[in-house]
């Protein structure tokens, strides 16, 4: 593997040119950009004519992260020439979180192959029910592979977000990256760091991922009576307070859901992934220094079966609401990933509206809210 970083900024570009050099089929271009690139989409261009034969992915963000820096209103690229890895590019269209299933079929279809070792997906993070786009990917894959990548963010507006098609950045878009050969070795971590506290509630009634009643209740008016003088500022507000699913109650463990968007006349709130009728949900709050903590963790496991020659490509997907939480100390997670990060790696990723990625080494990908997923690729 070959790997270069690049970060490009407004009114400055690219402080080093691309290095087209490594351009190939077997080249990745990853580029994580601001929501405001979708109508200034120079920088994607210019990637574009500098690697016409590599794959080209992206999305856009809640925060840029580039080595160990958390940037706004940036695009940070990571280029990664892999020397024994094919790589197969597949894109859908989704109108609304109803078609979340099948665009996860869709995508299936355009990648699946016996050697078929991982896929990167890359969603938008407004439209779409993340755990039923991770299911309709799974069900059509052959054997056991690893899905990873996240949902696009806007910042805490949650008004609509972008995923590159190619060079061009469109919404209401998915794009999967199909990785192909038994030379790759990928690692994953995935840890939290909340911790539930207040009364458990039974989910009554949902759709979804759309919440309607918890305890008989509307979901909504609860939520409110929670958050107090804070529930002016939903949905933003919520994510400083998700919510912790245990899909079957007693002792399993829980997936974080966070809010996407609410609906007052119907006293409802939508989240990024399903919210099943008659499972436990609790609140959830968390302390600047478990959030930092739970990020060594994560990089901790995504390395420890994960060895390689040449350096190392790591991808993190972060939650906005973890941000918004650390406030002046969100780089702190971040140089926490790179210091447990092999030698030569190179780091990129994003903060977003949902992570996707396996909760435990070998395990089944899942949407996680709140969550550092930590992604670590190599080849032997």
């Amino acid at each position: 593997m070959r790997l270069q970083a690049r970060n490009y900024q407004l009114n400055k570009g690219w402080g080093t040119p691309p290095p087209g050099d490594l351009d190939s089929p077997q080249t990745l271009v990853l580029a994580f950009g601001a929501k405001s690139f979708e109508t200034a989409p120079a920088p994607f261009e210019s990637l574009a004519a500098a690697f016409p034969h590599s794959i080209i992915a992206g999305c856009s963000t809640a925060g840029e992260i580039a080595g160990n820096c958390v940037n706004d209103e940036t695009v940070s690229a990571a280029i990664t020439r892999f020397n024994h890895t094919r790589l197969r590019r597949a894109v859908t269209a989704i109108a609304d979180a109803n078609g979340s299933l099948r665009a996860g079929e869709n995508l299936a279809a355009q990648l699946n192959a016996a050697d078929l070792t991982a896929v990167l997906i890359l969603s938008d993070g407004t439209c779409v029910n993340g755990t039923a786009l991770v299911q309709g990917l799974t069900s059509g894959l052959t054997g056991h592979v690893s899905i990873f990548g996240g949902l696009a963010g806007d910042g805490s507006n949650f008004a609509s977000t972008w995923v590159l098609d190619g060079a061009v950045p469109k919404r209401n878009h998915i794009c999967a990256v199909g990785f192909y050969g038994d030379r790759l070795r990928v690692g994953h971590g995935c840890e939290h760091g909340w911790s539930d506290f207040g009364p458990e509630r039974r989910i009554t009634r949902s759709q979804g991922n759309v919440l309607h009643e918890l305890d008989g209740k509307p979901a909504l008016d609860l939520y409110k009576t929670y958050l107090g003088e804070l529930a002016a500022g939903l949905p933003g507000n919520a994510l400083l307070y998700p919510l912790a699913i245990r899909r079957h109650g007693g002792d399993t463990t829980p997936v974080v859901r966070t809010i996407l968007g609410i609906d007052e006349a119907q006293k409802s709130m939508t989240f990024a992934g399903d919210m099943p009728q008659g499972a436990i949900a609790r609140l959830m709050r968390a302390k600047d220094d478990s959030l930092i903590e739970s990020a060594s963790t994560a990089i901790a496991t995504a390395t420890r079966d994960v060895a390689g020659n040449g350096g190392a490509l790591v991808i993190s997907v972060s939650c906005v609401g973890r941000r918004l939480v650390l406030g002046e100390r969100t780089e702190e997670e971040v140089e926490t990933i790179l210091d447990g990060a092999p030698a030569g790696t190179q780091h990129v990723g994003f903060y977003s509206y949902g992570e996707i990625s396996p909760a435990i080494s070998g395990g089944a990908s899942d949407l996680h809210n709140q969550t550092m997923t930590v992604t670590v690729i190599t080849e032997v």
